[in-house]
């Protein structure tokens, strides 16, 4: 669990300290989102059925931080239906700092979950997130990273 943590600690240090000067934040970055990614495979808990407090997101200044750490990022082109080979009108806009502002949000509080509540706690938010929510920002950040490489 302490590389789950430590994955955690290098990603969401950018919404929670503005203007890192990391020498290749881009790379290291990208390796702790695909470390990250790779756990999601190998979640295994007992479900605990505890009522434990909730995580207050305190997100005002993550977003701010998260532009001040990759100025670079911005809006990016997606498309809708991958599938939908015919239509090539209904792209979407996607933005590579809400992408990383939400996945360091979600990663916080699997973080805090863990420290706070219980190991089950944070992994079994840590399967219902991702799944969810976090695992297609992942792939458009990554997405967006590698095309912008």
């Amino acid at each position: 669990m302490t590389e789950l943590i430590a994955a955690i600690n290098e990603v969401i240090k950018y919404g929670l300290q503005p203007n890192l000067k990391t020498e290749g934040r881009n790379r290291e970055l990208e390796k702790n989102l695909v470390r990250i990614y790779s756990y999601y495979f190998d979640i295994a808990f007992e479900f605990d059925d505890k009522d434990y407090p909730q995580f207050n997101k305190k997100i005002d200044t993550i977003r701010q931080n998260v532009t001040s750490n990759f100025p670079e990022f911005c809006f990016y082109k997606k498309v809708s239906d991958i599938n939908d080979i015919d239509n090539s009108q209904e792209d979407h806009i996607g933005d590579a700092i809400d992408d990383l502002t939400d996945i360091i949000i979600d990663m916080w509080e699997i973080k805090w979950r863990i420290e706070n509540n219980s190991l089950a706690d944070g992994l079994r938010f840590f399967e219902l997130i991702f799944y969810s929510h976090t695992q297609q920002h992942i792939i458009d950040l990554l997405n967006y990273m590698k095309q912008n490489g």
